[in-house]
Parts: C-alpha cells; sequence; structure tokens
C-alpha cells in the first residue's frame, strides 16, 4: 500500500489565513491525501471536518502549541476529539539548559498520559537546534529515552536532521516504531533553505523507502522558502513525491 501524503499548512499560511477553506480546496484538486494542520483560522471542529469530508481529505496531525498542550491538555483533548485527529504535535521548544529540557520532558509525559488515556497520541517535532548535544547528551535523543513510547513519539523533520549534520535514514532506524508521521523537504544546498521536493539535494526516494521500511503512516510535505507562489511550490512537491512513492 502506497503511502498517503498530505500538506503541513504552514507551508501555504498567508493563503489559508485570508481563505482556509478556499485554501483546503486547492490543496485536495491537487491530489493530497490529507493535512497537518497549524492553526484552524476561527474555524470549529464540526466545520472543519465537515469540509474535509466534503473535500475527500484526511487529517494526518495538528500542530499546537507546547503552551496549549501543556496548559491547556483537556480543551485540546476536546477539540482533536471532536475533530477526529489523532496525532497532537508539539512543533516547538527551546530552552538554553538541560535541567530545562528535563523539565520540558516531564511536562510532556504529563500530557502525553492524558492524551493517550484519550486514545490520541502525543508528537514532538524537531527542528536542529534539538541535535545539539548538551552535557554528552544529544537533546532530541534525551526527550525520546525520558518520556515512554505510550506517552510520546516522534515526527521527524528530515531536512532539519540534514541541516544539523545528521544522516536522516539512519537517524530514522534510531527511532524506528516511533515515527508515525515523517516531514519531507528538500533542500538547496546554495541557500541552506527548503525548495521543492526533488528540486534540491536531499536523497528524498531513500527518506521514503526508509518510512516505508519502518511503518510510517504519513509523508508530510513542508516547505519554508520559496522562490515562487507557494500553492504552486507544493504542488510541484507533491507531484515529484507521488512519482517517488509510486516506485515503492
Amino acid at each position: 500500500m502506497a503511502l498517503p501524503i498530505a500538506l503541513q499548512l504552514w507551508s501555504v499560511k498567508e493563503d489559508a489565513e485570508k481563505d482556509f477553506f478556499d485554501t483546503l480546496e486547492k490543496v485536495a484538486r491537487m491530489g493530497y491525501d490529507g493535512v497537518e494542520f497549524a492553526g484552524y483560522h476561527g474555524k470549529n471542529a464540526h466545520e472543519i471536518k465537515a469540509k474535509l469530508k466534503e473535500l475527500g481529505l484526511k487529517i494526518a496531525g495538528s500542530h499546537i502549541s507546547m503552551e496549549e498542550i501543556l496548559e491547556e491538555t483537556d480543551k485540546v483533548i476536546k477539540f482533536e476529539q471532536e475533530l477526529g485527529n489523532k496525532y497532537i504535535v508539539c512543533p516547538w521548544a527551546s530552552f538554553p539548559t538541560i535541567n530545562e529540557w528535563d523539565d520540558f520532558a516531564e511536562k510532556l509525559q504529563q500530557a502525553g498520559v492524558k492524551i493517550a488515556a484519550a486514545g490520541l497520541s502525543l508528537l514532538y517535532h524537531n527542528h536542529n537546534h534539538e541535535l545539539v548535544s548538551k552535557e554528552g547528551t544529544v537533546i532530541l535523543d534525551r526527550l525520546f529515552e525520558a518520556v515512554p513510547a505510550s506517552f510520546l513519539n516522534a515526527e521527524l523533520d528530515t531536512y532539519w536532521l540534514e541541516y544539523a549534520g545528521v544522516n536522516a535514514i539512519n537517524y530514522m532506524d534510531k527511532w524506528k516504531g516511533r515515527t508515525p508521521l515523517i516531514h519531507v523537504k528538500d533542500m538547496n544546498s546554495s541557500r541552506r533553505e527548503s525548495t521543492e521536493i526533488g528540486n534540491g539535494s536531499l536523497n528524498i526516494k531513500g527518506i521514503v523507502e526508509k518510512a516505508h521500511e519502518n511503518g510510517t503512516e504519513w509523508l508530510i510535505v513542508e516547505q519554508e522558502a520559496f522562490t515562487q507562489a507557494p500553492l504552486i511550490s507544493v504542488e510541484i512537491g507533491l507531484q515529484n513525491l507521488q512519482r517517488i512513492v509510486a516506485d515503492l
């Protein structure tokens, strides 16, 4: 079975801010299987769920701020249950000391216990700064070692792994069984920024093959730098990624 492909809607955030549902319609017409949310633009869970059903789009997950996840856990759970989303993703955290990271891990586990009890799953999404070693330990490793898989899993961003000098394919194997979602971005090496999938230097085919081998549930397209309209770029990325997935 081919891996489904979703779009992280942060990639088209300006369009979504102007007209959220029109943007979802355009994403569906491109041929994406689903979306990963990065905000709901004033729409309630019932409205969004109905729109997704109309468009035939599934939910890969949702990026929800660290503050909301930790401080408004019950509210987050209720909304995501109404929406029909399984994966709650913490998209960013940064702390200057290892003690603060350890405190964050404890708080994530507390939220993860509640989220798991509700039948949902908590994930953490990396950038490059979590691959830095502090006091002899890599922060991202320490986080996943501190919190059991029952309460925290990984949404590995393969672009940021490579940006940090880490081999994404090898790192995906390190956390095999804990990576239901994988972010796929390509890199324009000369500018050290993201570009359309298939138009950069990363081993996207190898990443896709490893995701398939590891039982990943969703490939999620994300792009953060553009030389043309974001909606055009993410369609090019989808088409190139679909060709790779078709060859699995």
